[in-house]
């Protein structure tokens, strides 16, 4: 077999192969074996019909058609590998001869890995924010957690904000009730948000017995984004009740003697969760700065593939979380067209990172261990909230291992990269970065979650 390979860009390539018609024997001997196993003809068994017989029952055409299809597959890697080429997505492949007992020529367009030509990376500067926590910021917190043990007390007067309503809830359209979109004896607290657009000036006011109507939008089912009339009744308002911030509430709701204990743990949290954060915009300001030093040629179907899969991952949080699109964008003050921008922005970003990181790798010939590659099994599955067993055999089953241990390798790179960069903050600090993982990623070193780390939003969940 002979190949040649012609660069129509520098992610994508065109491969020209010929191949002896007498190397295709093998490819034609199991056609004919496939299709002997598949006719009838008097006379001989399933499966021992001569060739001779197939070409006069079914036809050399047919068989050489089996042959073909069977063995492209195979030359089409030959080539690849011939000419080193990695693909990237699946080839267009064009016949371009081959009659019988003749040479087969085809083509095929793919596109392919680029070469990166890596800058020097080494010591590369960065700056990140301080890390600043407020007496606000606890403040926060200690009523965040005074709320947790608050308690409840009926109240005949109207709802305000702040306080619990029992209410029953009912959504029409045109008159009709709306499936899935009723229920009763439902428990929210006035203010909270995140229900019902128009649900909280709706209640507010309203004392037990009372009900209204007002005109909102549901956050899923088939009337998903369409105005709908909620009516909605308070069957009982009922005011919280904190309690008091003294020694006896530590004693209650934490493990300390003291409310200035309770405090400084709290201050101690949150000052670790803000240093986590910082670790992980230092990682993520060493790569943009790399990203920066370095032209990425990227493959548009690569980049269209992804942009696909980034959409629909979004589409799926927000619909778990019971928000729209619309929603989301008015939370996030973006328009649309910001929306897609900012989306593409960081698919390319991502799609670059990744042939970055895999020359970095291949320079610094980095490989993963099976331990290394269980470690990161055993995260991913913990930040994903599964049975690492369950998760596991999920990846296996599926064919996601090569892709975990890509992951691992891109992240080997990266902490290889930032452990050699010089990050400081804004006051000139040097910082640390003590919660770099091997694998790339921000952790402490216990793997435990710090309770007083922000919620992502739909896109930043669809990064990570």
């Amino acid at each position: 077999m002979k190949s040649a390979v012609e660069t129509l860009s520098p992610t994508r390539a065109k491969l020209t192969v010929e191949v002896p018609f007498e190397e295709l024997k093998p490819s034609l001997d199991a056609a004919y074996k496939k299709i002997a196993q598949q006719i009838n003809v008097p006379g001989f068994r399933r499966g021992k019909v001569p060739p001779m017989v197939i070409d006069r029952q079914v036809g050399r055409a047919a068989v050489l058609d089996e042959a073909i299809n069977e063995a492209l597959p195979k030359l089409y890697v030959e080539a690849l590998q011939a000419n080193e080429l990695e693909p990237l997505a699946q080839p267009e492949i064009d016949i371009t001869k081959f009659e019988d007992n003749q040479t087969l020529e085809f083509t095929a367009e793919v596109d392919v890995r680029p070469e990166v030509e890596l800058p020097d990376y080494t010591g590369l500067a960065v700056t990140v924010d301080d890390v600043t926590v407020s007496d606000q910021d606890v403040e926060e917190q200690v009523q965040n957690l005074r709320e947790r043990f608050a308690s409840l007390s009926e109240v005949e007067r109207a709802a305000a904000d702040g306080d619990f309503v029992v209410m029953d809830l009912v959504a029409k359209k045109d008159g009709e009730v709306v499936e899935g979109a009723e229920a009763t004896g439902l428990s929210y607290q006035v203010g909270k948000g995140g229900m019902l657009d128009g649900l909280d000036e709706a209640l507010t006011g309203l004392s037990a017995g009372d009900e209204t109507t007002f005109t909102s939008q549901l956050v899923g089912g088939d009337q998903l984004g369409e105005d709908v009339d909620v009516e909605v009744k308070v069957t009982s308002v009922k005011e919280q009740e904190l309690p008091e911030l003294d020694d006896d509430f530590a004693q209650t709701a934490s493990e300390f003697d003291t409310v200035a204990e309770l405090t400084e743990d709290v201050r101690t949290r949150l000052t670790r969760g803000k240093r986590l954060e910082q670790a992980a915009a230092a990682r993520d300001a060493v790569l943009e700065k790399l990203l920066d030093l370095v032209d990425v040629p990227l493959p548009e179907t690569v980049v269209e593939s992804e942009l696909t899969a980034r959409r629909e991952q979004i589409t799926q949080q927000l619909t778990m979380a019971g928000m729209t699109m619309e929603a989301y964008l008015d939370s996030e003050e973006q328009t649309v067209d910001e929306f897609e921008a900012d989306l593409e922005k960081r698919v390319r970003d991502a799609v670059a990172a990744q042939f970055v990181l895999d020359q970095v790798a291949k320079t610094e010939e980095i490989g993963v261990n099976e331990g290394e590659l269980q470690e990161h099994l055993m995260r991913r599955a913990q930040q994903s909230g599964q049975n690492p067993q369950e998760f596991i055999q999920h990846m296996l089953e599926h064919n996601h291992i090569p892709e975990m241990v890509s992951e691992v390798v891109r992240g080997k790179a990266l902490a290889s990269i930032v452990e050699g960069a010089t990050v400081t903050d804004e006051s000139g600090n040097h910082v640390e970065l003590k919660n770099l993982q091997p694998d790339g990623t921000i952790a402490e070193p216990s793997d435990e979650v710090d309770e007083a780390g922000t919620d992502e939003t739909a896109e930043e969940k669809a990064d990570a």
